[in-house]
């Protein structure tokens, strides 16, 4: 590997913008599509960066393009770095035009529950005089928010190429699918099927969603489908009072349960659910700088995940 301070000299934005682009689309077409550029440019980009550092930081393959180890470090580096240019520059600007003191943010119901309670408290530590907008919304309102300009940033899941023009995501975890009740529920003291657990209600998320996608296919494989007693409904807060209070099962990414699995109040029916999950990342516009405050927020939820 070349000089460190050498290197680093002959880096430009140009380099991390593409490498992180890349990294965080999973294509290079994709990637291009992002970055309004041609897929020989961005190559060309890549490989510029990759002598300059002396190491492979992207394996490319017909099935996409993959963070080599070397990579995964560079990238945590890279991501800080934009970050804290952008930080920078709307620090500046804040300076002569005033800060509004205010992040938007939209999430997934699920990450609201799971995720952002403790990210929030976290946050205003430090952050005493900032306000935070916090709405619950499926995947597609968080998309069109975005575009629209009416969110600074969301927490959602990679979408169609079509849907994804002009916004980045990076990734922060897998959710996996769950099927929890509460603790004294009968069903946990019987041999289980599915058939056996589709004779009681179900909660589930609204056609349409990831989880609900999921949750068909899962039932299909099964030979099962919903019963017509059921609750759709994009309310986690809703979903969990009718798992603890009564005995509705309830079909949820783990995110949302993992504090209620961990205290007890919840129980995870024993049952195999195959995959690997479904990835949940960090939504943001790729021509529109973040402000101060809300690039803070994105790093908690980075400490938080880590």
């Amino acid at each position: 590997m070349e000089n460190y301070g050498h290197f680093m000299q002959r880096i430009r934005l140009r380099h991390l913008h593409t490498f992180v682009a890349v990294a965080q689309q999973g294509t290079l077409g994709r990637a291009a599509q992002t970055l309004n550029l041609s897929q020989p440019a961005l190559s060309k980009t890549l490989n510029e960066l990759e002598n300059l550092i002396g190491a492979r930081l992207l394996e490319r393959g017909r099935m996409g393009a993959h963070l080599t180890p070397t990579g995964e470090q560079f990238l945590t580096h890279a991501l800080r770095i934009l970050d804290a240019l952008q930080a920078a520059g709307h620090s500046l600007h804040s300076a002569t035009q005033g800060d509004p003191q205010v992040v938007r943010l939209g999430a997934l119901p699920t990450a609201l529950l799971g995720l952002l309670p403790s990210v929030i408290g976290q946050f205003h530590r430090h952050q005493i005089g900032v306000s935070l907008q916090v709405a619950a919304m499926n995947n597609t309102m968080i998309l069109s928010g975005l575009k629209s300009g009416e969110l600074d940033f969301g927490i959602g899941r990679m979408s169609d190429p079509e849907l994804m023009g002009g916004l980045s995501y990076e990734l922060l975890f897998l959710e996996s699918l769950r099927l929890v009740v509460h603790p004294g529920h009968p069903l946990l003291n019987e041999t289980l099927t599915f058939r056996r657990i589709l004779d009681w209600p179900a909660v589930v998320l609204p056609e349409g969603t990831s989880p609900r996608d999921r949750t068909e296919a899962l039932l299909k494989e099964q030979g099962c489908t919903l019963s017509p007693c059921h609750v759709e409904t994009l309310s986690a807060s809703l979903s969990r009072q009718l798992a603890i209070d009564y005995d509705y099962v309830w079909f949820v990414p783990s995110g949302a349960v993992k504090e209620d699995l961990k205290t007890g109040v919840l129980v995870s029916l024993p049952v195999a659910i195959p995959g690997n999950g479904e990835p949940v990342g960090i939504l943001t516009r790729v021509d529109t700088p973040l402000s101060v405050h809300a690039v803070t927020l994105i790093n908690t939820i980075r400490q938080t995940i880590a």
